[in-house]
């Protein structure tokens, strides 16, 4: 089953058996037309291998409304397989209960329906993407919110372009808080600054949620956080795909 989770930054294809993750592929999201989107669909799969024979089926979520038309197209026509695309009256299993469920983003309800399913409820899935969101799923197996916030790489980017004099900076842990020198000072503030966003964020959660809930990272920089977080409990890169791969089950499957 052929997994697309398209998002502001990077779109992410995985291949999955089941909810085993076979083979990831992660490009770019830009705007691109439905041949070059099919081509180069197809020319991932070739190089692992894939024949068109093996791929069962496809489902998409998306937060970049603008390309999903492109995509969709590009699979019918370059994959030969219809896409089942998450948001569009697809069955999820999970109560969504917001001011506006409408609104909630399709990458977070999937995230939600892969973490209840692993470890039930409560469970807090904290996505370090593009924008980082926490959602929050009660005992009973209810999405009842969350949160979000610019990325960490959004907050560096913000950092060198309205700034005179500081350079960029690659994220990562620096020897210490206090830096000495002009890099690791922003090291400093962006990474542990950052921790310190995401554990009182989820600290928060938690005494509003009256319970103790499970807390998982996913998204490109979940394990640099999760190392230095004290609520962050588990790491599972590959959540979203995991989690589209359900809900492809669960609206083939005859119950």
């Amino acid at each position: 089953m052929l997994a697309i989770d398209v998002g502001n930054t990077h779109t992410v294809l995985g291949l999955l058996n089941g909810r085993e993750v076979i083979h990831t592929f992660r490009v770019r999201t830009i705007s691109r037309t439905t041949d070059e989107t099919g081509l180069c669909y197809r020319k991932l799969l070739d190089s692992r291998g894939i024949s068109l024979d093996e791929v069962e089926g496809a489902i998409v979520s998306s937060v970049v409304p603008d390309g999903l038309f492109s995509i969709e197209k590009a699979v019918r026509l370059y994959l030969h397989r219809e896409l089942m695309v998450v948001g569009r009256h697809l069955k999820t299993g999970i109560r969504i209960r917001t001011d506006n469920p409408r609104e909630v983003g399709a990458d977070r309800v999937v995230n939600a329906v892969a973490a209840v399913e692993r470890w039930g409820g409560p469970v807090v899935v904290v996505d370090f993407g593009t924008a980082t969101t926490f959602d929050c799923v009660n005992r009973a197996g209810e999405y009842v919110g969350g949160a979000i916030s610019p990325g960490l790489k959004i907050s560096e980017e913000a950092l060198f372009d309205r700034t005179a004099k500081l350079p960029r900076v690659s994220i990562e842990r620096p020897p210490r808080a206090i830096g000495t020198n002009t890099v690791h000072a922003m090291q400093s503030g962006l990474y542990f600054g950052y921790v310190g966003l995401v554990d009182g964020l989820v600290d928060r959660i938690v005494e509003e949620l009256g319970d103790t809930p499970r807390v998982v990272a996913t998204g490109g920089l979940a394990n640099l956080v999760a190392s230095e977080s004290r609520t962050i409990e588990e790491v599972d890169s590959h959540l979203t795909l995991r989690g589209l791969a359900i809900l492809y089950e669960m609206n083939t499957t005859p119950r």
